[in-house]
């Protein structure tokens, strides 16, 4: 894949740099802040942006605004946050209309290279890989509630998992039951959640929105 990176930090720029390198991908542009952001993927065009939101000038939310800005311009754009923050309502924004092809990694909380690299191919290749905090700080802040308050326990879980962008598999082997129930969970939530028959993938996108509230 064709990477364009935007991280302050150094030695963590370098860190990814090598470690995507060493993965077999290109990184087409390293950036230490967010202002060059749109015209490093104008003049590189690359498939997928790895981007911190805090960095220069302001160490605010740079980087995150630049991302929605980038996927106004290009909703095929793929885009990785990797960042130390939670911002909720520029977050929002990043997810609201079509979730798919973003990730939101919070950087004390990815433990293996490996992980790492799973969200980014799974973002490349339009899922989504939200970090459980992002995914609860979200959730905190949504004000429409009311359908969701009609999924069980069990559905709950199952849709916050969903969230995090695991699969049918994946969900399987976090709550130790068979694919099947998993099929069935996500079936009762495509339901209780009144979501349009438009295919599987799509409607887990959507059910994934109305859970984030965005």
């Amino acid at each position: 894949m064709r990477i364009v990176v935007a991280e302050d930090s150094p030695i963590l720029r370098a860190g990814l740099v090598g470690l995507l390198e060493d993965e077999g991908h290109e990184v087409v542009a390293a950036l230490p802040d967010a202002t060059r952001l749109r015209e490093a993927v104008e003049e590189h065009r690359p498939q997928i942006v790895v981007s911190d939101i805090r960095m220069p000038p302001t160490h605010t939310d740079e980087g995150l605004r630049a991302a929605i800005e980038l996927r106004a311009a290009d909703p095929s754009l793929r885009i990785l946050i990797f960042s130390q923050y939670v911002e909720t309502q520029y977050a929002s924004r990043l997810l609201a209309g079509n979730s798919a092809g973003v990730g939101y990694l919070l950087k004390e909380r990815v433990m293996d290279t490996k992980d790492f690299m799973d969200a980014l191919e799974r973002v490349a290749s339009g899922g989504t890989a939200l970090d459980p905090e992002v995914v609860s700080q979200l959730v905190g802040a949504s004000n429409s509630r009311n359908a969701l308050e009609t999924l069980t326990p069990r559905e709950r879980e199952v849709l916050g998992l969903m969230a995090e962008g695991r699969s049918n598999a994946a969900i399987a082997a976090a709550l130790f039951v068979t694919e099947r129930a998993v099929e069935k969970h996500v079936a009762s939530i495509f339901t209780k959640l009144d979501l349009p028959v438009s295919g599987a993938d799509h409607r887990r996108v959507l059910a994934v929105l109305r859970y984030l509230g965005v």
